[in-house]
Protein backbone atom coordinates (compact mmCIF):
# COMPACT_ATOMS: atom_id res chain seq x y z
CA UNK A 1 0.00 0.00 0.00
CA UNK A 2 1.14 3.51 -1.09
CA UNK A 3 1.12 6.86 0.77
CA UNK A 4 -1.38 9.06 -0.64
CA UNK A 5 -4.94 8.10 -0.56
CA UNK A 6 -8.62 10.19 -0.77
CA UNK A 7 -10.47 9.67 2.12
CA UNK A 8 -10.69 6.71 4.03
CA UNK A 9 -9.94 2.68 3.03
CA UNK A 10 -12.85 1.37 5.07
CA UNK A 11 -12.69 -2.34 5.68
CA UNK A 12 -15.56 -3.96 6.29
CA UNK A 13 -16.72 -6.80 8.94
CA UNK A 14 -19.77 -8.97 7.07
CA UNK A 15 -21.98 -10.82 9.73
CA UNK A 16 -23.71 -8.06 11.85
CA UNK A 17 -22.46 -5.28 10.57
CA UNK A 18 -23.12 -5.36 6.54
CA UNK A 19 -25.14 -8.50 6.85
CA UNK A 20 -27.96 -7.87 9.22
CA UNK A 21 -28.20 -11.55 10.50
CA UNK A 22 -28.12 -11.11 14.51
CA UNK A 23 -31.61 -12.74 14.99
CA UNK A 24 -30.71 -15.78 12.30
CA UNK A 25 -27.68 -16.21 14.62
CA UNK A 26 -30.34 -15.92 18.02
CA UNK A 27 -32.27 -18.53 16.08
CA UNK A 28 -29.68 -20.70 14.83
CA UNK A 29 -27.73 -20.64 18.28
CA UNK A 30 -30.64 -21.98 20.29
CA UNK A 31 -31.68 -24.48 17.25
CA UNK A 32 -28.21 -25.69 18.55
CA UNK A 33 -28.24 -25.04 21.86
CA UNK A 34 -31.43 -27.53 21.88
CA UNK A 35 -29.33 -30.39 20.14
CA UNK A 36 -26.57 -30.27 23.15
CA UNK A 37 -28.43 -30.04 25.55
CA UNK A 38 -28.04 -26.00 26.85
CA UNK A 39 -30.57 -23.77 28.12
CA UNK A 40 -31.86 -21.17 25.14
CA UNK A 41 -30.34 -17.46 25.58
CA UNK A 42 -32.20 -14.51 24.82
CA UNK A 43 -30.50 -11.96 22.26
CA UNK A 44 -29.66 -9.27 25.07
CA UNK A 45 -27.72 -12.03 26.89
CA UNK A 46 -25.95 -12.89 24.03
CA UNK A 47 -24.87 -9.47 23.55
CA UNK A 48 -23.33 -9.89 26.82
CA UNK A 49 -21.70 -12.93 26.35
CA UNK A 50 -20.27 -13.07 23.13
CA UNK A 51 -16.68 -12.86 22.61
CA UNK A 52 -14.09 -14.25 20.41
CA UNK A 53 -12.56 -16.96 20.32
CA UNK A 54 -15.45 -18.03 20.21
CA UNK A 55 -15.14 -20.87 22.63
CA UNK A 56 -14.74 -18.50 25.04
CA UNK A 57 -18.12 -17.51 24.81
CA UNK A 58 -19.29 -21.33 25.26
CA UNK A 59 -17.27 -20.81 28.29
CA UNK A 60 -19.17 -18.04 29.65
CA UNK A 61 -21.98 -20.14 28.98
CA UNK A 62 -21.17 -23.35 30.53
CA UNK A 63 -18.64 -21.87 33.23
CA UNK A 64 -15.65 -23.99 31.48
CA UNK A 65 -14.50 -24.49 28.26
CA UNK A 66 -15.67 -27.22 25.74
CA UNK A 67 -13.32 -29.59 24.87
CA UNK A 68 -12.23 -30.23 21.58
CA UNK A 69 -14.68 -32.63 20.55
CA UNK A 70 -17.51 -30.86 22.09
CA UNK A 71 -16.51 -27.54 20.31
CA UNK A 72 -16.10 -29.39 16.97
CA UNK A 73 -20.06 -30.54 17.62
CA UNK A 74 -21.38 -27.22 18.69
CA UNK A 75 -19.56 -25.16 15.70
CA UNK A 76 -21.02 -27.68 13.34
CA UNK A 77 -24.39 -27.89 14.96
CA UNK A 78 -24.74 -24.06 14.90
CA UNK A 79 -23.12 -23.56 11.28
CA UNK A 80 -26.03 -26.03 10.14
CA UNK A 81 -28.70 -24.39 11.79
CA UNK A 82 -26.75 -20.88 10.69
CA UNK A 83 -26.42 -21.58 6.85
CA UNK A 84 -30.02 -22.73 6.90
CA UNK A 85 -31.42 -19.19 7.67
CA UNK A 86 -28.33 -16.83 6.42
CA UNK A 87 -29.98 -17.06 2.79
CA UNK A 88 -33.33 -15.13 4.47
CA UNK A 89 -30.94 -12.54 5.80
CA UNK A 90 -30.70 -9.16 4.51
CA UNK A 91 -28.20 -6.12 4.85
CA UNK A 92 -28.22 -3.59 7.13
CA UNK A 93 -30.31 -0.46 6.32
CA UNK A 94 -28.29 1.71 4.38
CA UNK A 95 -25.29 -0.63 3.29
CA UNK A 96 -25.78 -1.28 0.04
CA UNK A 97 -26.43 2.82 -1.13
CA UNK A 98 -23.26 3.40 1.65
CA UNK A 99 -20.70 1.21 -0.30
CA UNK A 100 -22.22 2.21 -3.63
CA UNK A 101 -21.86 6.19 -3.22
CA UNK A 102 -18.26 5.48 -1.22
CA UNK A 103 -17.32 3.52 -4.79
CA UNK A 104 -18.59 6.61 -7.24
CA UNK A 105 -16.87 9.26 -4.93
CA UNK A 106 -13.51 7.05 -5.98
CA UNK A 107 -12.93 5.32 -2.56
CA UNK A 108 -11.95 2.26 -1.83
CA UNK A 109 -12.97 -0.54 0.22
CA UNK A 110 -12.57 -4.48 1.27
CA UNK A 111 -14.27 -6.91 3.18
CA UNK A 112 -12.58 -9.49 5.92
CA UNK A 113 -14.50 -11.95 7.37
CA UNK A 114 -14.25 -14.73 9.61
CA UNK A 115 -16.77 -16.85 7.51
CA UNK A 116 -16.10 -19.11 5.49
CA UNK A 117 -14.45 -17.84 2.04
CA UNK A 118 -16.68 -20.45 0.10
CA UNK A 119 -19.51 -19.00 1.58
CA UNK A 120 -18.91 -15.60 1.71
CA UNK A 121 -18.26 -14.72 -1.70
CA UNK A 122 -20.72 -16.27 -3.11
CA UNK A 123 -23.67 -14.48 -0.92
CA UNK A 124 -21.77 -11.10 -1.07
CA UNK A 125 -22.52 -11.36 -5.03
CA UNK A 126 -26.28 -12.59 -4.56
CA UNK A 127 -26.97 -9.26 -2.84
CA UNK A 128 -25.30 -7.24 -5.75
CA UNK A 129 -22.29 -5.59 -3.78
CA UNK A 130 -19.09 -7.49 -4.70
CA UNK A 131 -18.36 -4.98 -7.15
CA UNK A 132 -17.88 -2.24 -4.51
CA UNK A 133 -15.23 -4.00 -2.27
CA UNK A 134 -11.36 -3.57 -3.76
CA UNK A 135 -10.82 -7.62 -2.10
CA UNK A 136 -13.05 -9.62 -0.31
CA UNK A 137 -11.61 -12.10 2.19
CA UNK A 138 -13.12 -15.15 4.58
CA UNK A 139 -12.05 -17.66 6.42
CA UNK A 140 -9.96 -20.30 4.85
CA UNK A 141 -8.42 -22.82 7.31
CA UNK A 142 -10.27 -24.14 10.57
CA UNK A 143 -9.29 -21.61 13.06
CA UNK A 144 -11.42 -19.65 15.57
CA UNK A 145 -8.84 -16.75 16.48
CA UNK A 146 -9.85 -13.93 15.82
CA UNK A 147 -8.83 -10.85 12.83
CA UNK A 148 -5.84 -9.44 13.87
CA UNK A 149 -3.23 -11.93 11.91
CA UNK A 150 -5.89 -11.84 9.03
CA UNK A 151 -6.26 -8.17 9.23
CA UNK A 152 -2.20 -8.46 8.68
CA UNK A 153 -2.49 -10.73 5.41
CA UNK A 154 -5.65 -8.64 4.53
CA UNK A 155 -4.02 -5.09 4.05
CA UNK A 156 -1.07 -6.55 2.76
CA UNK A 157 -2.67 -8.25 -0.34
CA UNK A 158 -4.92 -4.90 -1.13
CA UNK A 159 -4.14 -4.27 -4.77
CA UNK A 160 -4.73 -0.65 -6.22
CA UNK A 161 -5.37 0.95 -2.97
CA UNK A 162 -3.47 4.20 -2.09
CA UNK A 163 -4.29 4.04 1.59
CA UNK A 164 -1.47 4.02 4.29
CA UNK A 165 -2.07 2.33 7.26
CA UNK A 166 -3.33 5.46 9.04
CA UNK A 167 -5.88 5.82 6.36
CA UNK A 168 -7.44 2.16 7.29
CA UNK A 169 -11.00 2.44 9.17
CA UNK A 170 -11.86 -0.86 10.37
CA UNK A 171 -16.42 -0.99 10.96
CA UNK A 172 -17.23 -3.81 12.74
CA UNK A 173 -20.02 -4.99 15.15
CA UNK A 174 -17.91 -6.73 18.03
CA UNK A 175 -14.91 -5.94 19.80
CA UNK A 176 -12.20 -8.46 17.81
CA UNK A 177 -12.26 -5.67 15.12
CA UNK A 178 -10.86 -2.90 16.83
CA UNK A 179 -8.38 -5.59 18.33
CA UNK A 180 -7.49 -6.12 14.73
CA UNK A 181 -7.68 -2.72 13.79
CA UNK A 182 -5.12 -1.78 16.41
CA UNK A 183 -2.85 -4.59 15.55
CA UNK A 184 -2.10 -3.27 12.71
CA UNK A 185 -2.22 0.76 13.44
CA UNK A 186 -5.52 1.15 11.89
CA UNK A 187 -8.77 3.43 13.30
CA UNK A 188 -12.03 0.96 14.03
CA UNK A 189 -15.57 2.40 14.30
CA UNK A 190 -18.17 -0.43 16.42
CA UNK A 191 -21.29 -0.59 15.31
CA UNK A 192 -24.50 -1.70 17.62
CA UNK A 193 -26.64 -3.46 15.03
CA UNK A 194 -24.84 -7.00 15.91
CA UNK A 195 -23.03 -8.84 18.27
CA UNK A 196 -22.10 -6.57 20.99
CA UNK A 197 -24.09 -5.02 23.58
CA UNK A 198 -22.77 -1.34 23.83
CA UNK A 199 -21.94 -1.27 26.43
CA UNK A 200 -19.30 -4.29 25.94
CA UNK A 201 -18.21 -2.19 22.86
CA UNK A 202 -17.55 0.44 24.86
CA UNK A 203 -14.66 -1.38 26.72
CA UNK A 204 -12.76 -1.40 23.06
CA UNK A 205 -12.45 2.19 23.37
CA UNK A 206 -13.67 3.78 19.86
CA UNK A 207 -16.14 5.65 18.75
CA UNK A 208 -19.48 3.46 18.97
CA UNK A 209 -22.39 4.06 16.25
CA UNK A 210 -25.98 3.32 15.66
CA UNK A 211 -25.91 3.38 12.30
CA UNK A 212 -23.88 2.46 9.31
CA UNK A 213 -24.23 5.57 8.14
CA UNK A 214 -22.71 7.77 11.17
CA UNK A 215 -19.46 4.77 11.21
CA UNK A 216 -18.99 6.20 7.74
CA UNK A 217 -18.74 10.07 8.33
CA UNK A 218 -16.85 8.64 11.95
CA UNK A 219 -14.27 7.21 9.71
CA UNK A 220 -13.65 9.48 7.09
CA UNK A 221 -13.45 12.24 10.27
CA UNK A 222 -10.54 10.36 11.58
CA UNK A 223 -8.60 11.13 8.49
CA UNK A 224 -9.67 14.05 7.60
Amino acid sequence: MGTTGRGAHIVWDWNGTLLHDIHAVIEATNASFAEIGLEPITLERYRELYCVPIPRFYERLMGRLPSDTEWRLMDAVFHKHYWARAEGCGLAEGAARLLAARRAEGRTQSLLSLAPHEHLVPLVRRHGIAEHFVRIDGRTDDSHAGKAERMVRHLAALEGVTAAVERVVVIGDAVDDAVAAAHVGARAVLYTGGSHSRASLETAGVPVVDSLEEAVVVAEQFVA
